[in-house]
């Protein structure tokens, strides 16, 4: 399965946001740090954009099937940081155990 680039990076950033919502108004808070990245890519000429490039992450599956394709390894370094500059934060409760329950995030 190939996905772009770019939607990669926003779906890590939208799991941000939502660990940020989900500890608003908690008691511990941590702020995120650099978010460090890295992917296998592939650069694939694209007709229907004018004949612009594209970038895709691909998995190892999507790497194997491909016989006229070269993959390159790309890594990259974020640091979230709000709307107005100031750095994101995410919350727990200090009584807190555990992570919770996170069967809606495993499997991904």
């Amino acid at each position: 399965m190939d996905i772009e680039l770019a939607a990669a990076v926003a779906a890590v950033r939208d799991e941000l946001l939502k660990a940020a919502e989900a500890g608003a108004g908690q008691d511990l808070v941590f702020e995120v740090g650099s978010v460090e990245m890295e992917f296998e890519i592939e650069v694939r000429a694209d007709a229907k954009a004018g004949g612009g490039l594209k970038v895709w992450a691909v998995s190892a599956q999507a790497e194997a099937g491909a016989s006229r394709t070269r993959t390159h390894r790309v890594s990259f370094k974020l640091k979230p940081r709000n709307a107005d500059g100031t750095g994101l934060e995410v919350a727990g409760d200090h009584d807190r155990t555990g992570p919770g329950d996170l069967s809606g995030h495993l499997g991904r």
